[in-house]
């Protein structure tokens, strides 16, 4: 394994014991997993850790596309799934949650909207201050933003579930420190363990390197189908980096045309949307 690798597994092995979170064992076999072979076991004293994900390519060759582990000692091994659990009981469960430090900045605790048996889940980050204030994700620049890109689905937001990584807005929108996500995020897995989504869309960075434990750049991943808890999971570029970078809505678009594709969606073309990504208009102007 690379040294890097072997360094970074080891700092969130380190992190999730300072949560009292673990011990994690790559023989342990998660209710619902199907089994997996191990590795013969460990020399006293040295950490476990998963099996290398990522391969260097040579030069020219193909990119393989990203595949997620059997097994991942992951923070979510320790959600456990209730079976006919509804989005309604664990809304009640978090309360009015003091779980974490972001319930001192916060207006309003942002749960998710939607379809509670949607095909297709959005996940971003976190709130900002529209959603601080109304409630609800992605109501602000970004939101309407993210409203056109499902409508140029063929499909209406009340179709689909939106949410977010962490539920409370972070101070000046900053990014959710590692406790945060540890604290708030096995929330967001109740809430896909009782929709059952058949596709989850990552809307940037943090939600994909969350769900997923890597460290990978959504640029290296983006428009790659993944097999994730019963569903498929893909990563695209949130909506916010698509109003500072409009130049991008064309990829994001491509791979909004391969969740069409797996759904069986009929998709919608705007009148005169010739261009790749036209029907991704910017809502700034």
């Amino acid at each position: 394994m690379p040294a890097p690798t072997r360094s970074m597994l080891e700092e969130w092995l380190k992190f999730f014991d300072d949560m009292s979170l673990g011990p994690f064992y790559l023989d342990r076999q998660p209710r619902g997993r199907a089994e997996v072979p191990v590795s013969p076991a460990p020399v006293a004293g040295e950490p476990v850790l998963p099996p290398d994900t990522f391969s260097q390519s040579a030069p020219g060759a193909e990119q393989e596309p990203f595949q997620l582990p059997a097994l991942v000692p992951s923070l979510f091994d320790q959600v456990e799934s209730h079976a006919g659990e509804t989005l309604e009981q664990i809304r009640e469960e978090l309360g009015d949650c003091h779980r974490c430090r972001l319930c001192s900045h916060r207006h309003t605790i942002v749960f998710g909207v939607g379809n509670p048996r949607a095909e297709l889940v959005f996940i971003g980050e976190g709130p900002g201050a529209e959603e601080d204030a109304q409630g609800l994700p992605f109501v602000g620049r970004a939101g309407q933003l993210l409203t056109q890109m499902i409508q140029a689905m063929g499909l209406k937001r009340e179709d689909v579930y939106i949410c977010n990584i962490i539920k409370c807005r972070p101070p000046e929108n900053r990014t959710p420190e590692k406790d945060e996500i540890a604290t708030c995020s096995p929330f967001l897995l109740r809430q896909l363990d009782a929709i059952r989504p058949k596709v989850i869309c990552c809307l940037g960075n943090v939600a994909f390197q969350t769900l997923l434990g890597t460290t990978v750049g959504i640029s290296k991943v983006r428009g790659q189908f993944m097999d994730y808890r019963g569903a498929k999971l893909m990563a695209t570029f949130h909506p916010a980096y698509l109003l500072r970078n409009p130049n991008a809505k064309g990829e994001v678009w491509t791979d909004l045309k391969k969740i069409i594709a797996h759904l069986g969606l009929p998709g919608k073309k705007p009148a005169g949307s010739s261009p790749e990504g036209a029907a991704l208009n910017s809502t700034e102007g």
